[in-house]
């Protein structure tokens, strides 16, 4: 009988499958990364409700001239019923948006001051998410809080002028004020806009004017609408900006 013990030992060792230990290596190394994996996921899902929950801090009052909350600000609500409406969409991180600014900011703001047209500025803040920062968002907040004292083409203006070149760069707290005191406002007024802005007494606004413009599938900026009908802007010139605008007027 001794000899047989050894033997069926030797039957059992040679039924059990070989890599029993590389196998089960192989199922902890691949619960390890699915947890790894998940860690991930929780903490990008986390990070994007903690940007949602600042992004819905602030107040939700509307910025002067702003009829509702998804709706573009009215530049000139003076302007008569019989001028066509300028629509504009833009993100003041948005290189391309300050090109369009340079390039046509000065015609479009006369136009406006003139009542030539109704100029509907609508403020987005979607390269925030593309770039990573929350300048967007801040510089809305800003030129809001400049509307509400009559400011707002000045400080858009300013804001385009003082652009950073690489993008993603993004705005600080303190170049924003200074856009507010190149669009004219000093003392009481310039502490008025800081505590709106502090406050980000407009976000709610700012935030609603982005969820609009997707639902109305503005994806990009600048867009430019015309009584509605998009503006085709390569090509697009002051002059043939001009004659689009005056055919029409009704």
């Amino acid at each position: 009988m001794s000899t047989r013990v050894p033997d069926r030992r030797a039957k059992i060792q040679a039924a059990t499958p070989k890599g029993r230990g590389g196998a089960n290596r192989i199922v902890v190394a691949t619960v390890v990364v699915v947890l790894a994996i998940a860690a991930i996921v929780a903490a990008v899902i986390v990070a994007d409700q903690g940007r949602k929950a600042d992004l819905a801090a602030g107040g939700s009052s509307l910025p002067k001239n702003a009829p509702a909350m998804g709706a573009g600000l009215v530049v000139n609500p003076s302007a008569p019923a019989n001028v066509p409406t300028l629509d504009l969409w833009v993100d003041f991180q948005c290189p391309a948006c300050a090109a369009f600014e340079e390039q046509f900011g000065g015609q479009v703001s006369q136009m406006a001051e003139a009542n030539e047209v109704k100029l509907v500025v609508h403020v987005l803040s979607f390269l925030d998410k593309n770039l990573g920062n929350d300048s967007s968002n801040r510089a809305a907040n800003a030129a809001f809080c400049a509307a509400d004292q009559d400011a707002f083409l000045p400080f858009h203006q300013a804001v385009f002028a003082g652009q950073p070149e690489q993008e993603g760069t993004g705005y600080t707290d303190q170049q924003l004020k200074g856009f507010a005191e190149k669009a004219g406002l000093t003392g009481a007024a310039l502490n008025t806009w800081q505590q709106c802005y502090d406050a980000r007494e407009h976000n709610q606004y700012v935030e609603s004017v982005q969820t609009q413009s997707a639902r109305d599938g503005v994806n990009g900026t600048p867009t430019v609408k015309l009584n509605g009908s998009p503006l085709e802007l390569q090509g697009l010139t002051p002059q043939s900006l001009t004659e689009q605008v005056k055919a029409a007027t009704q």
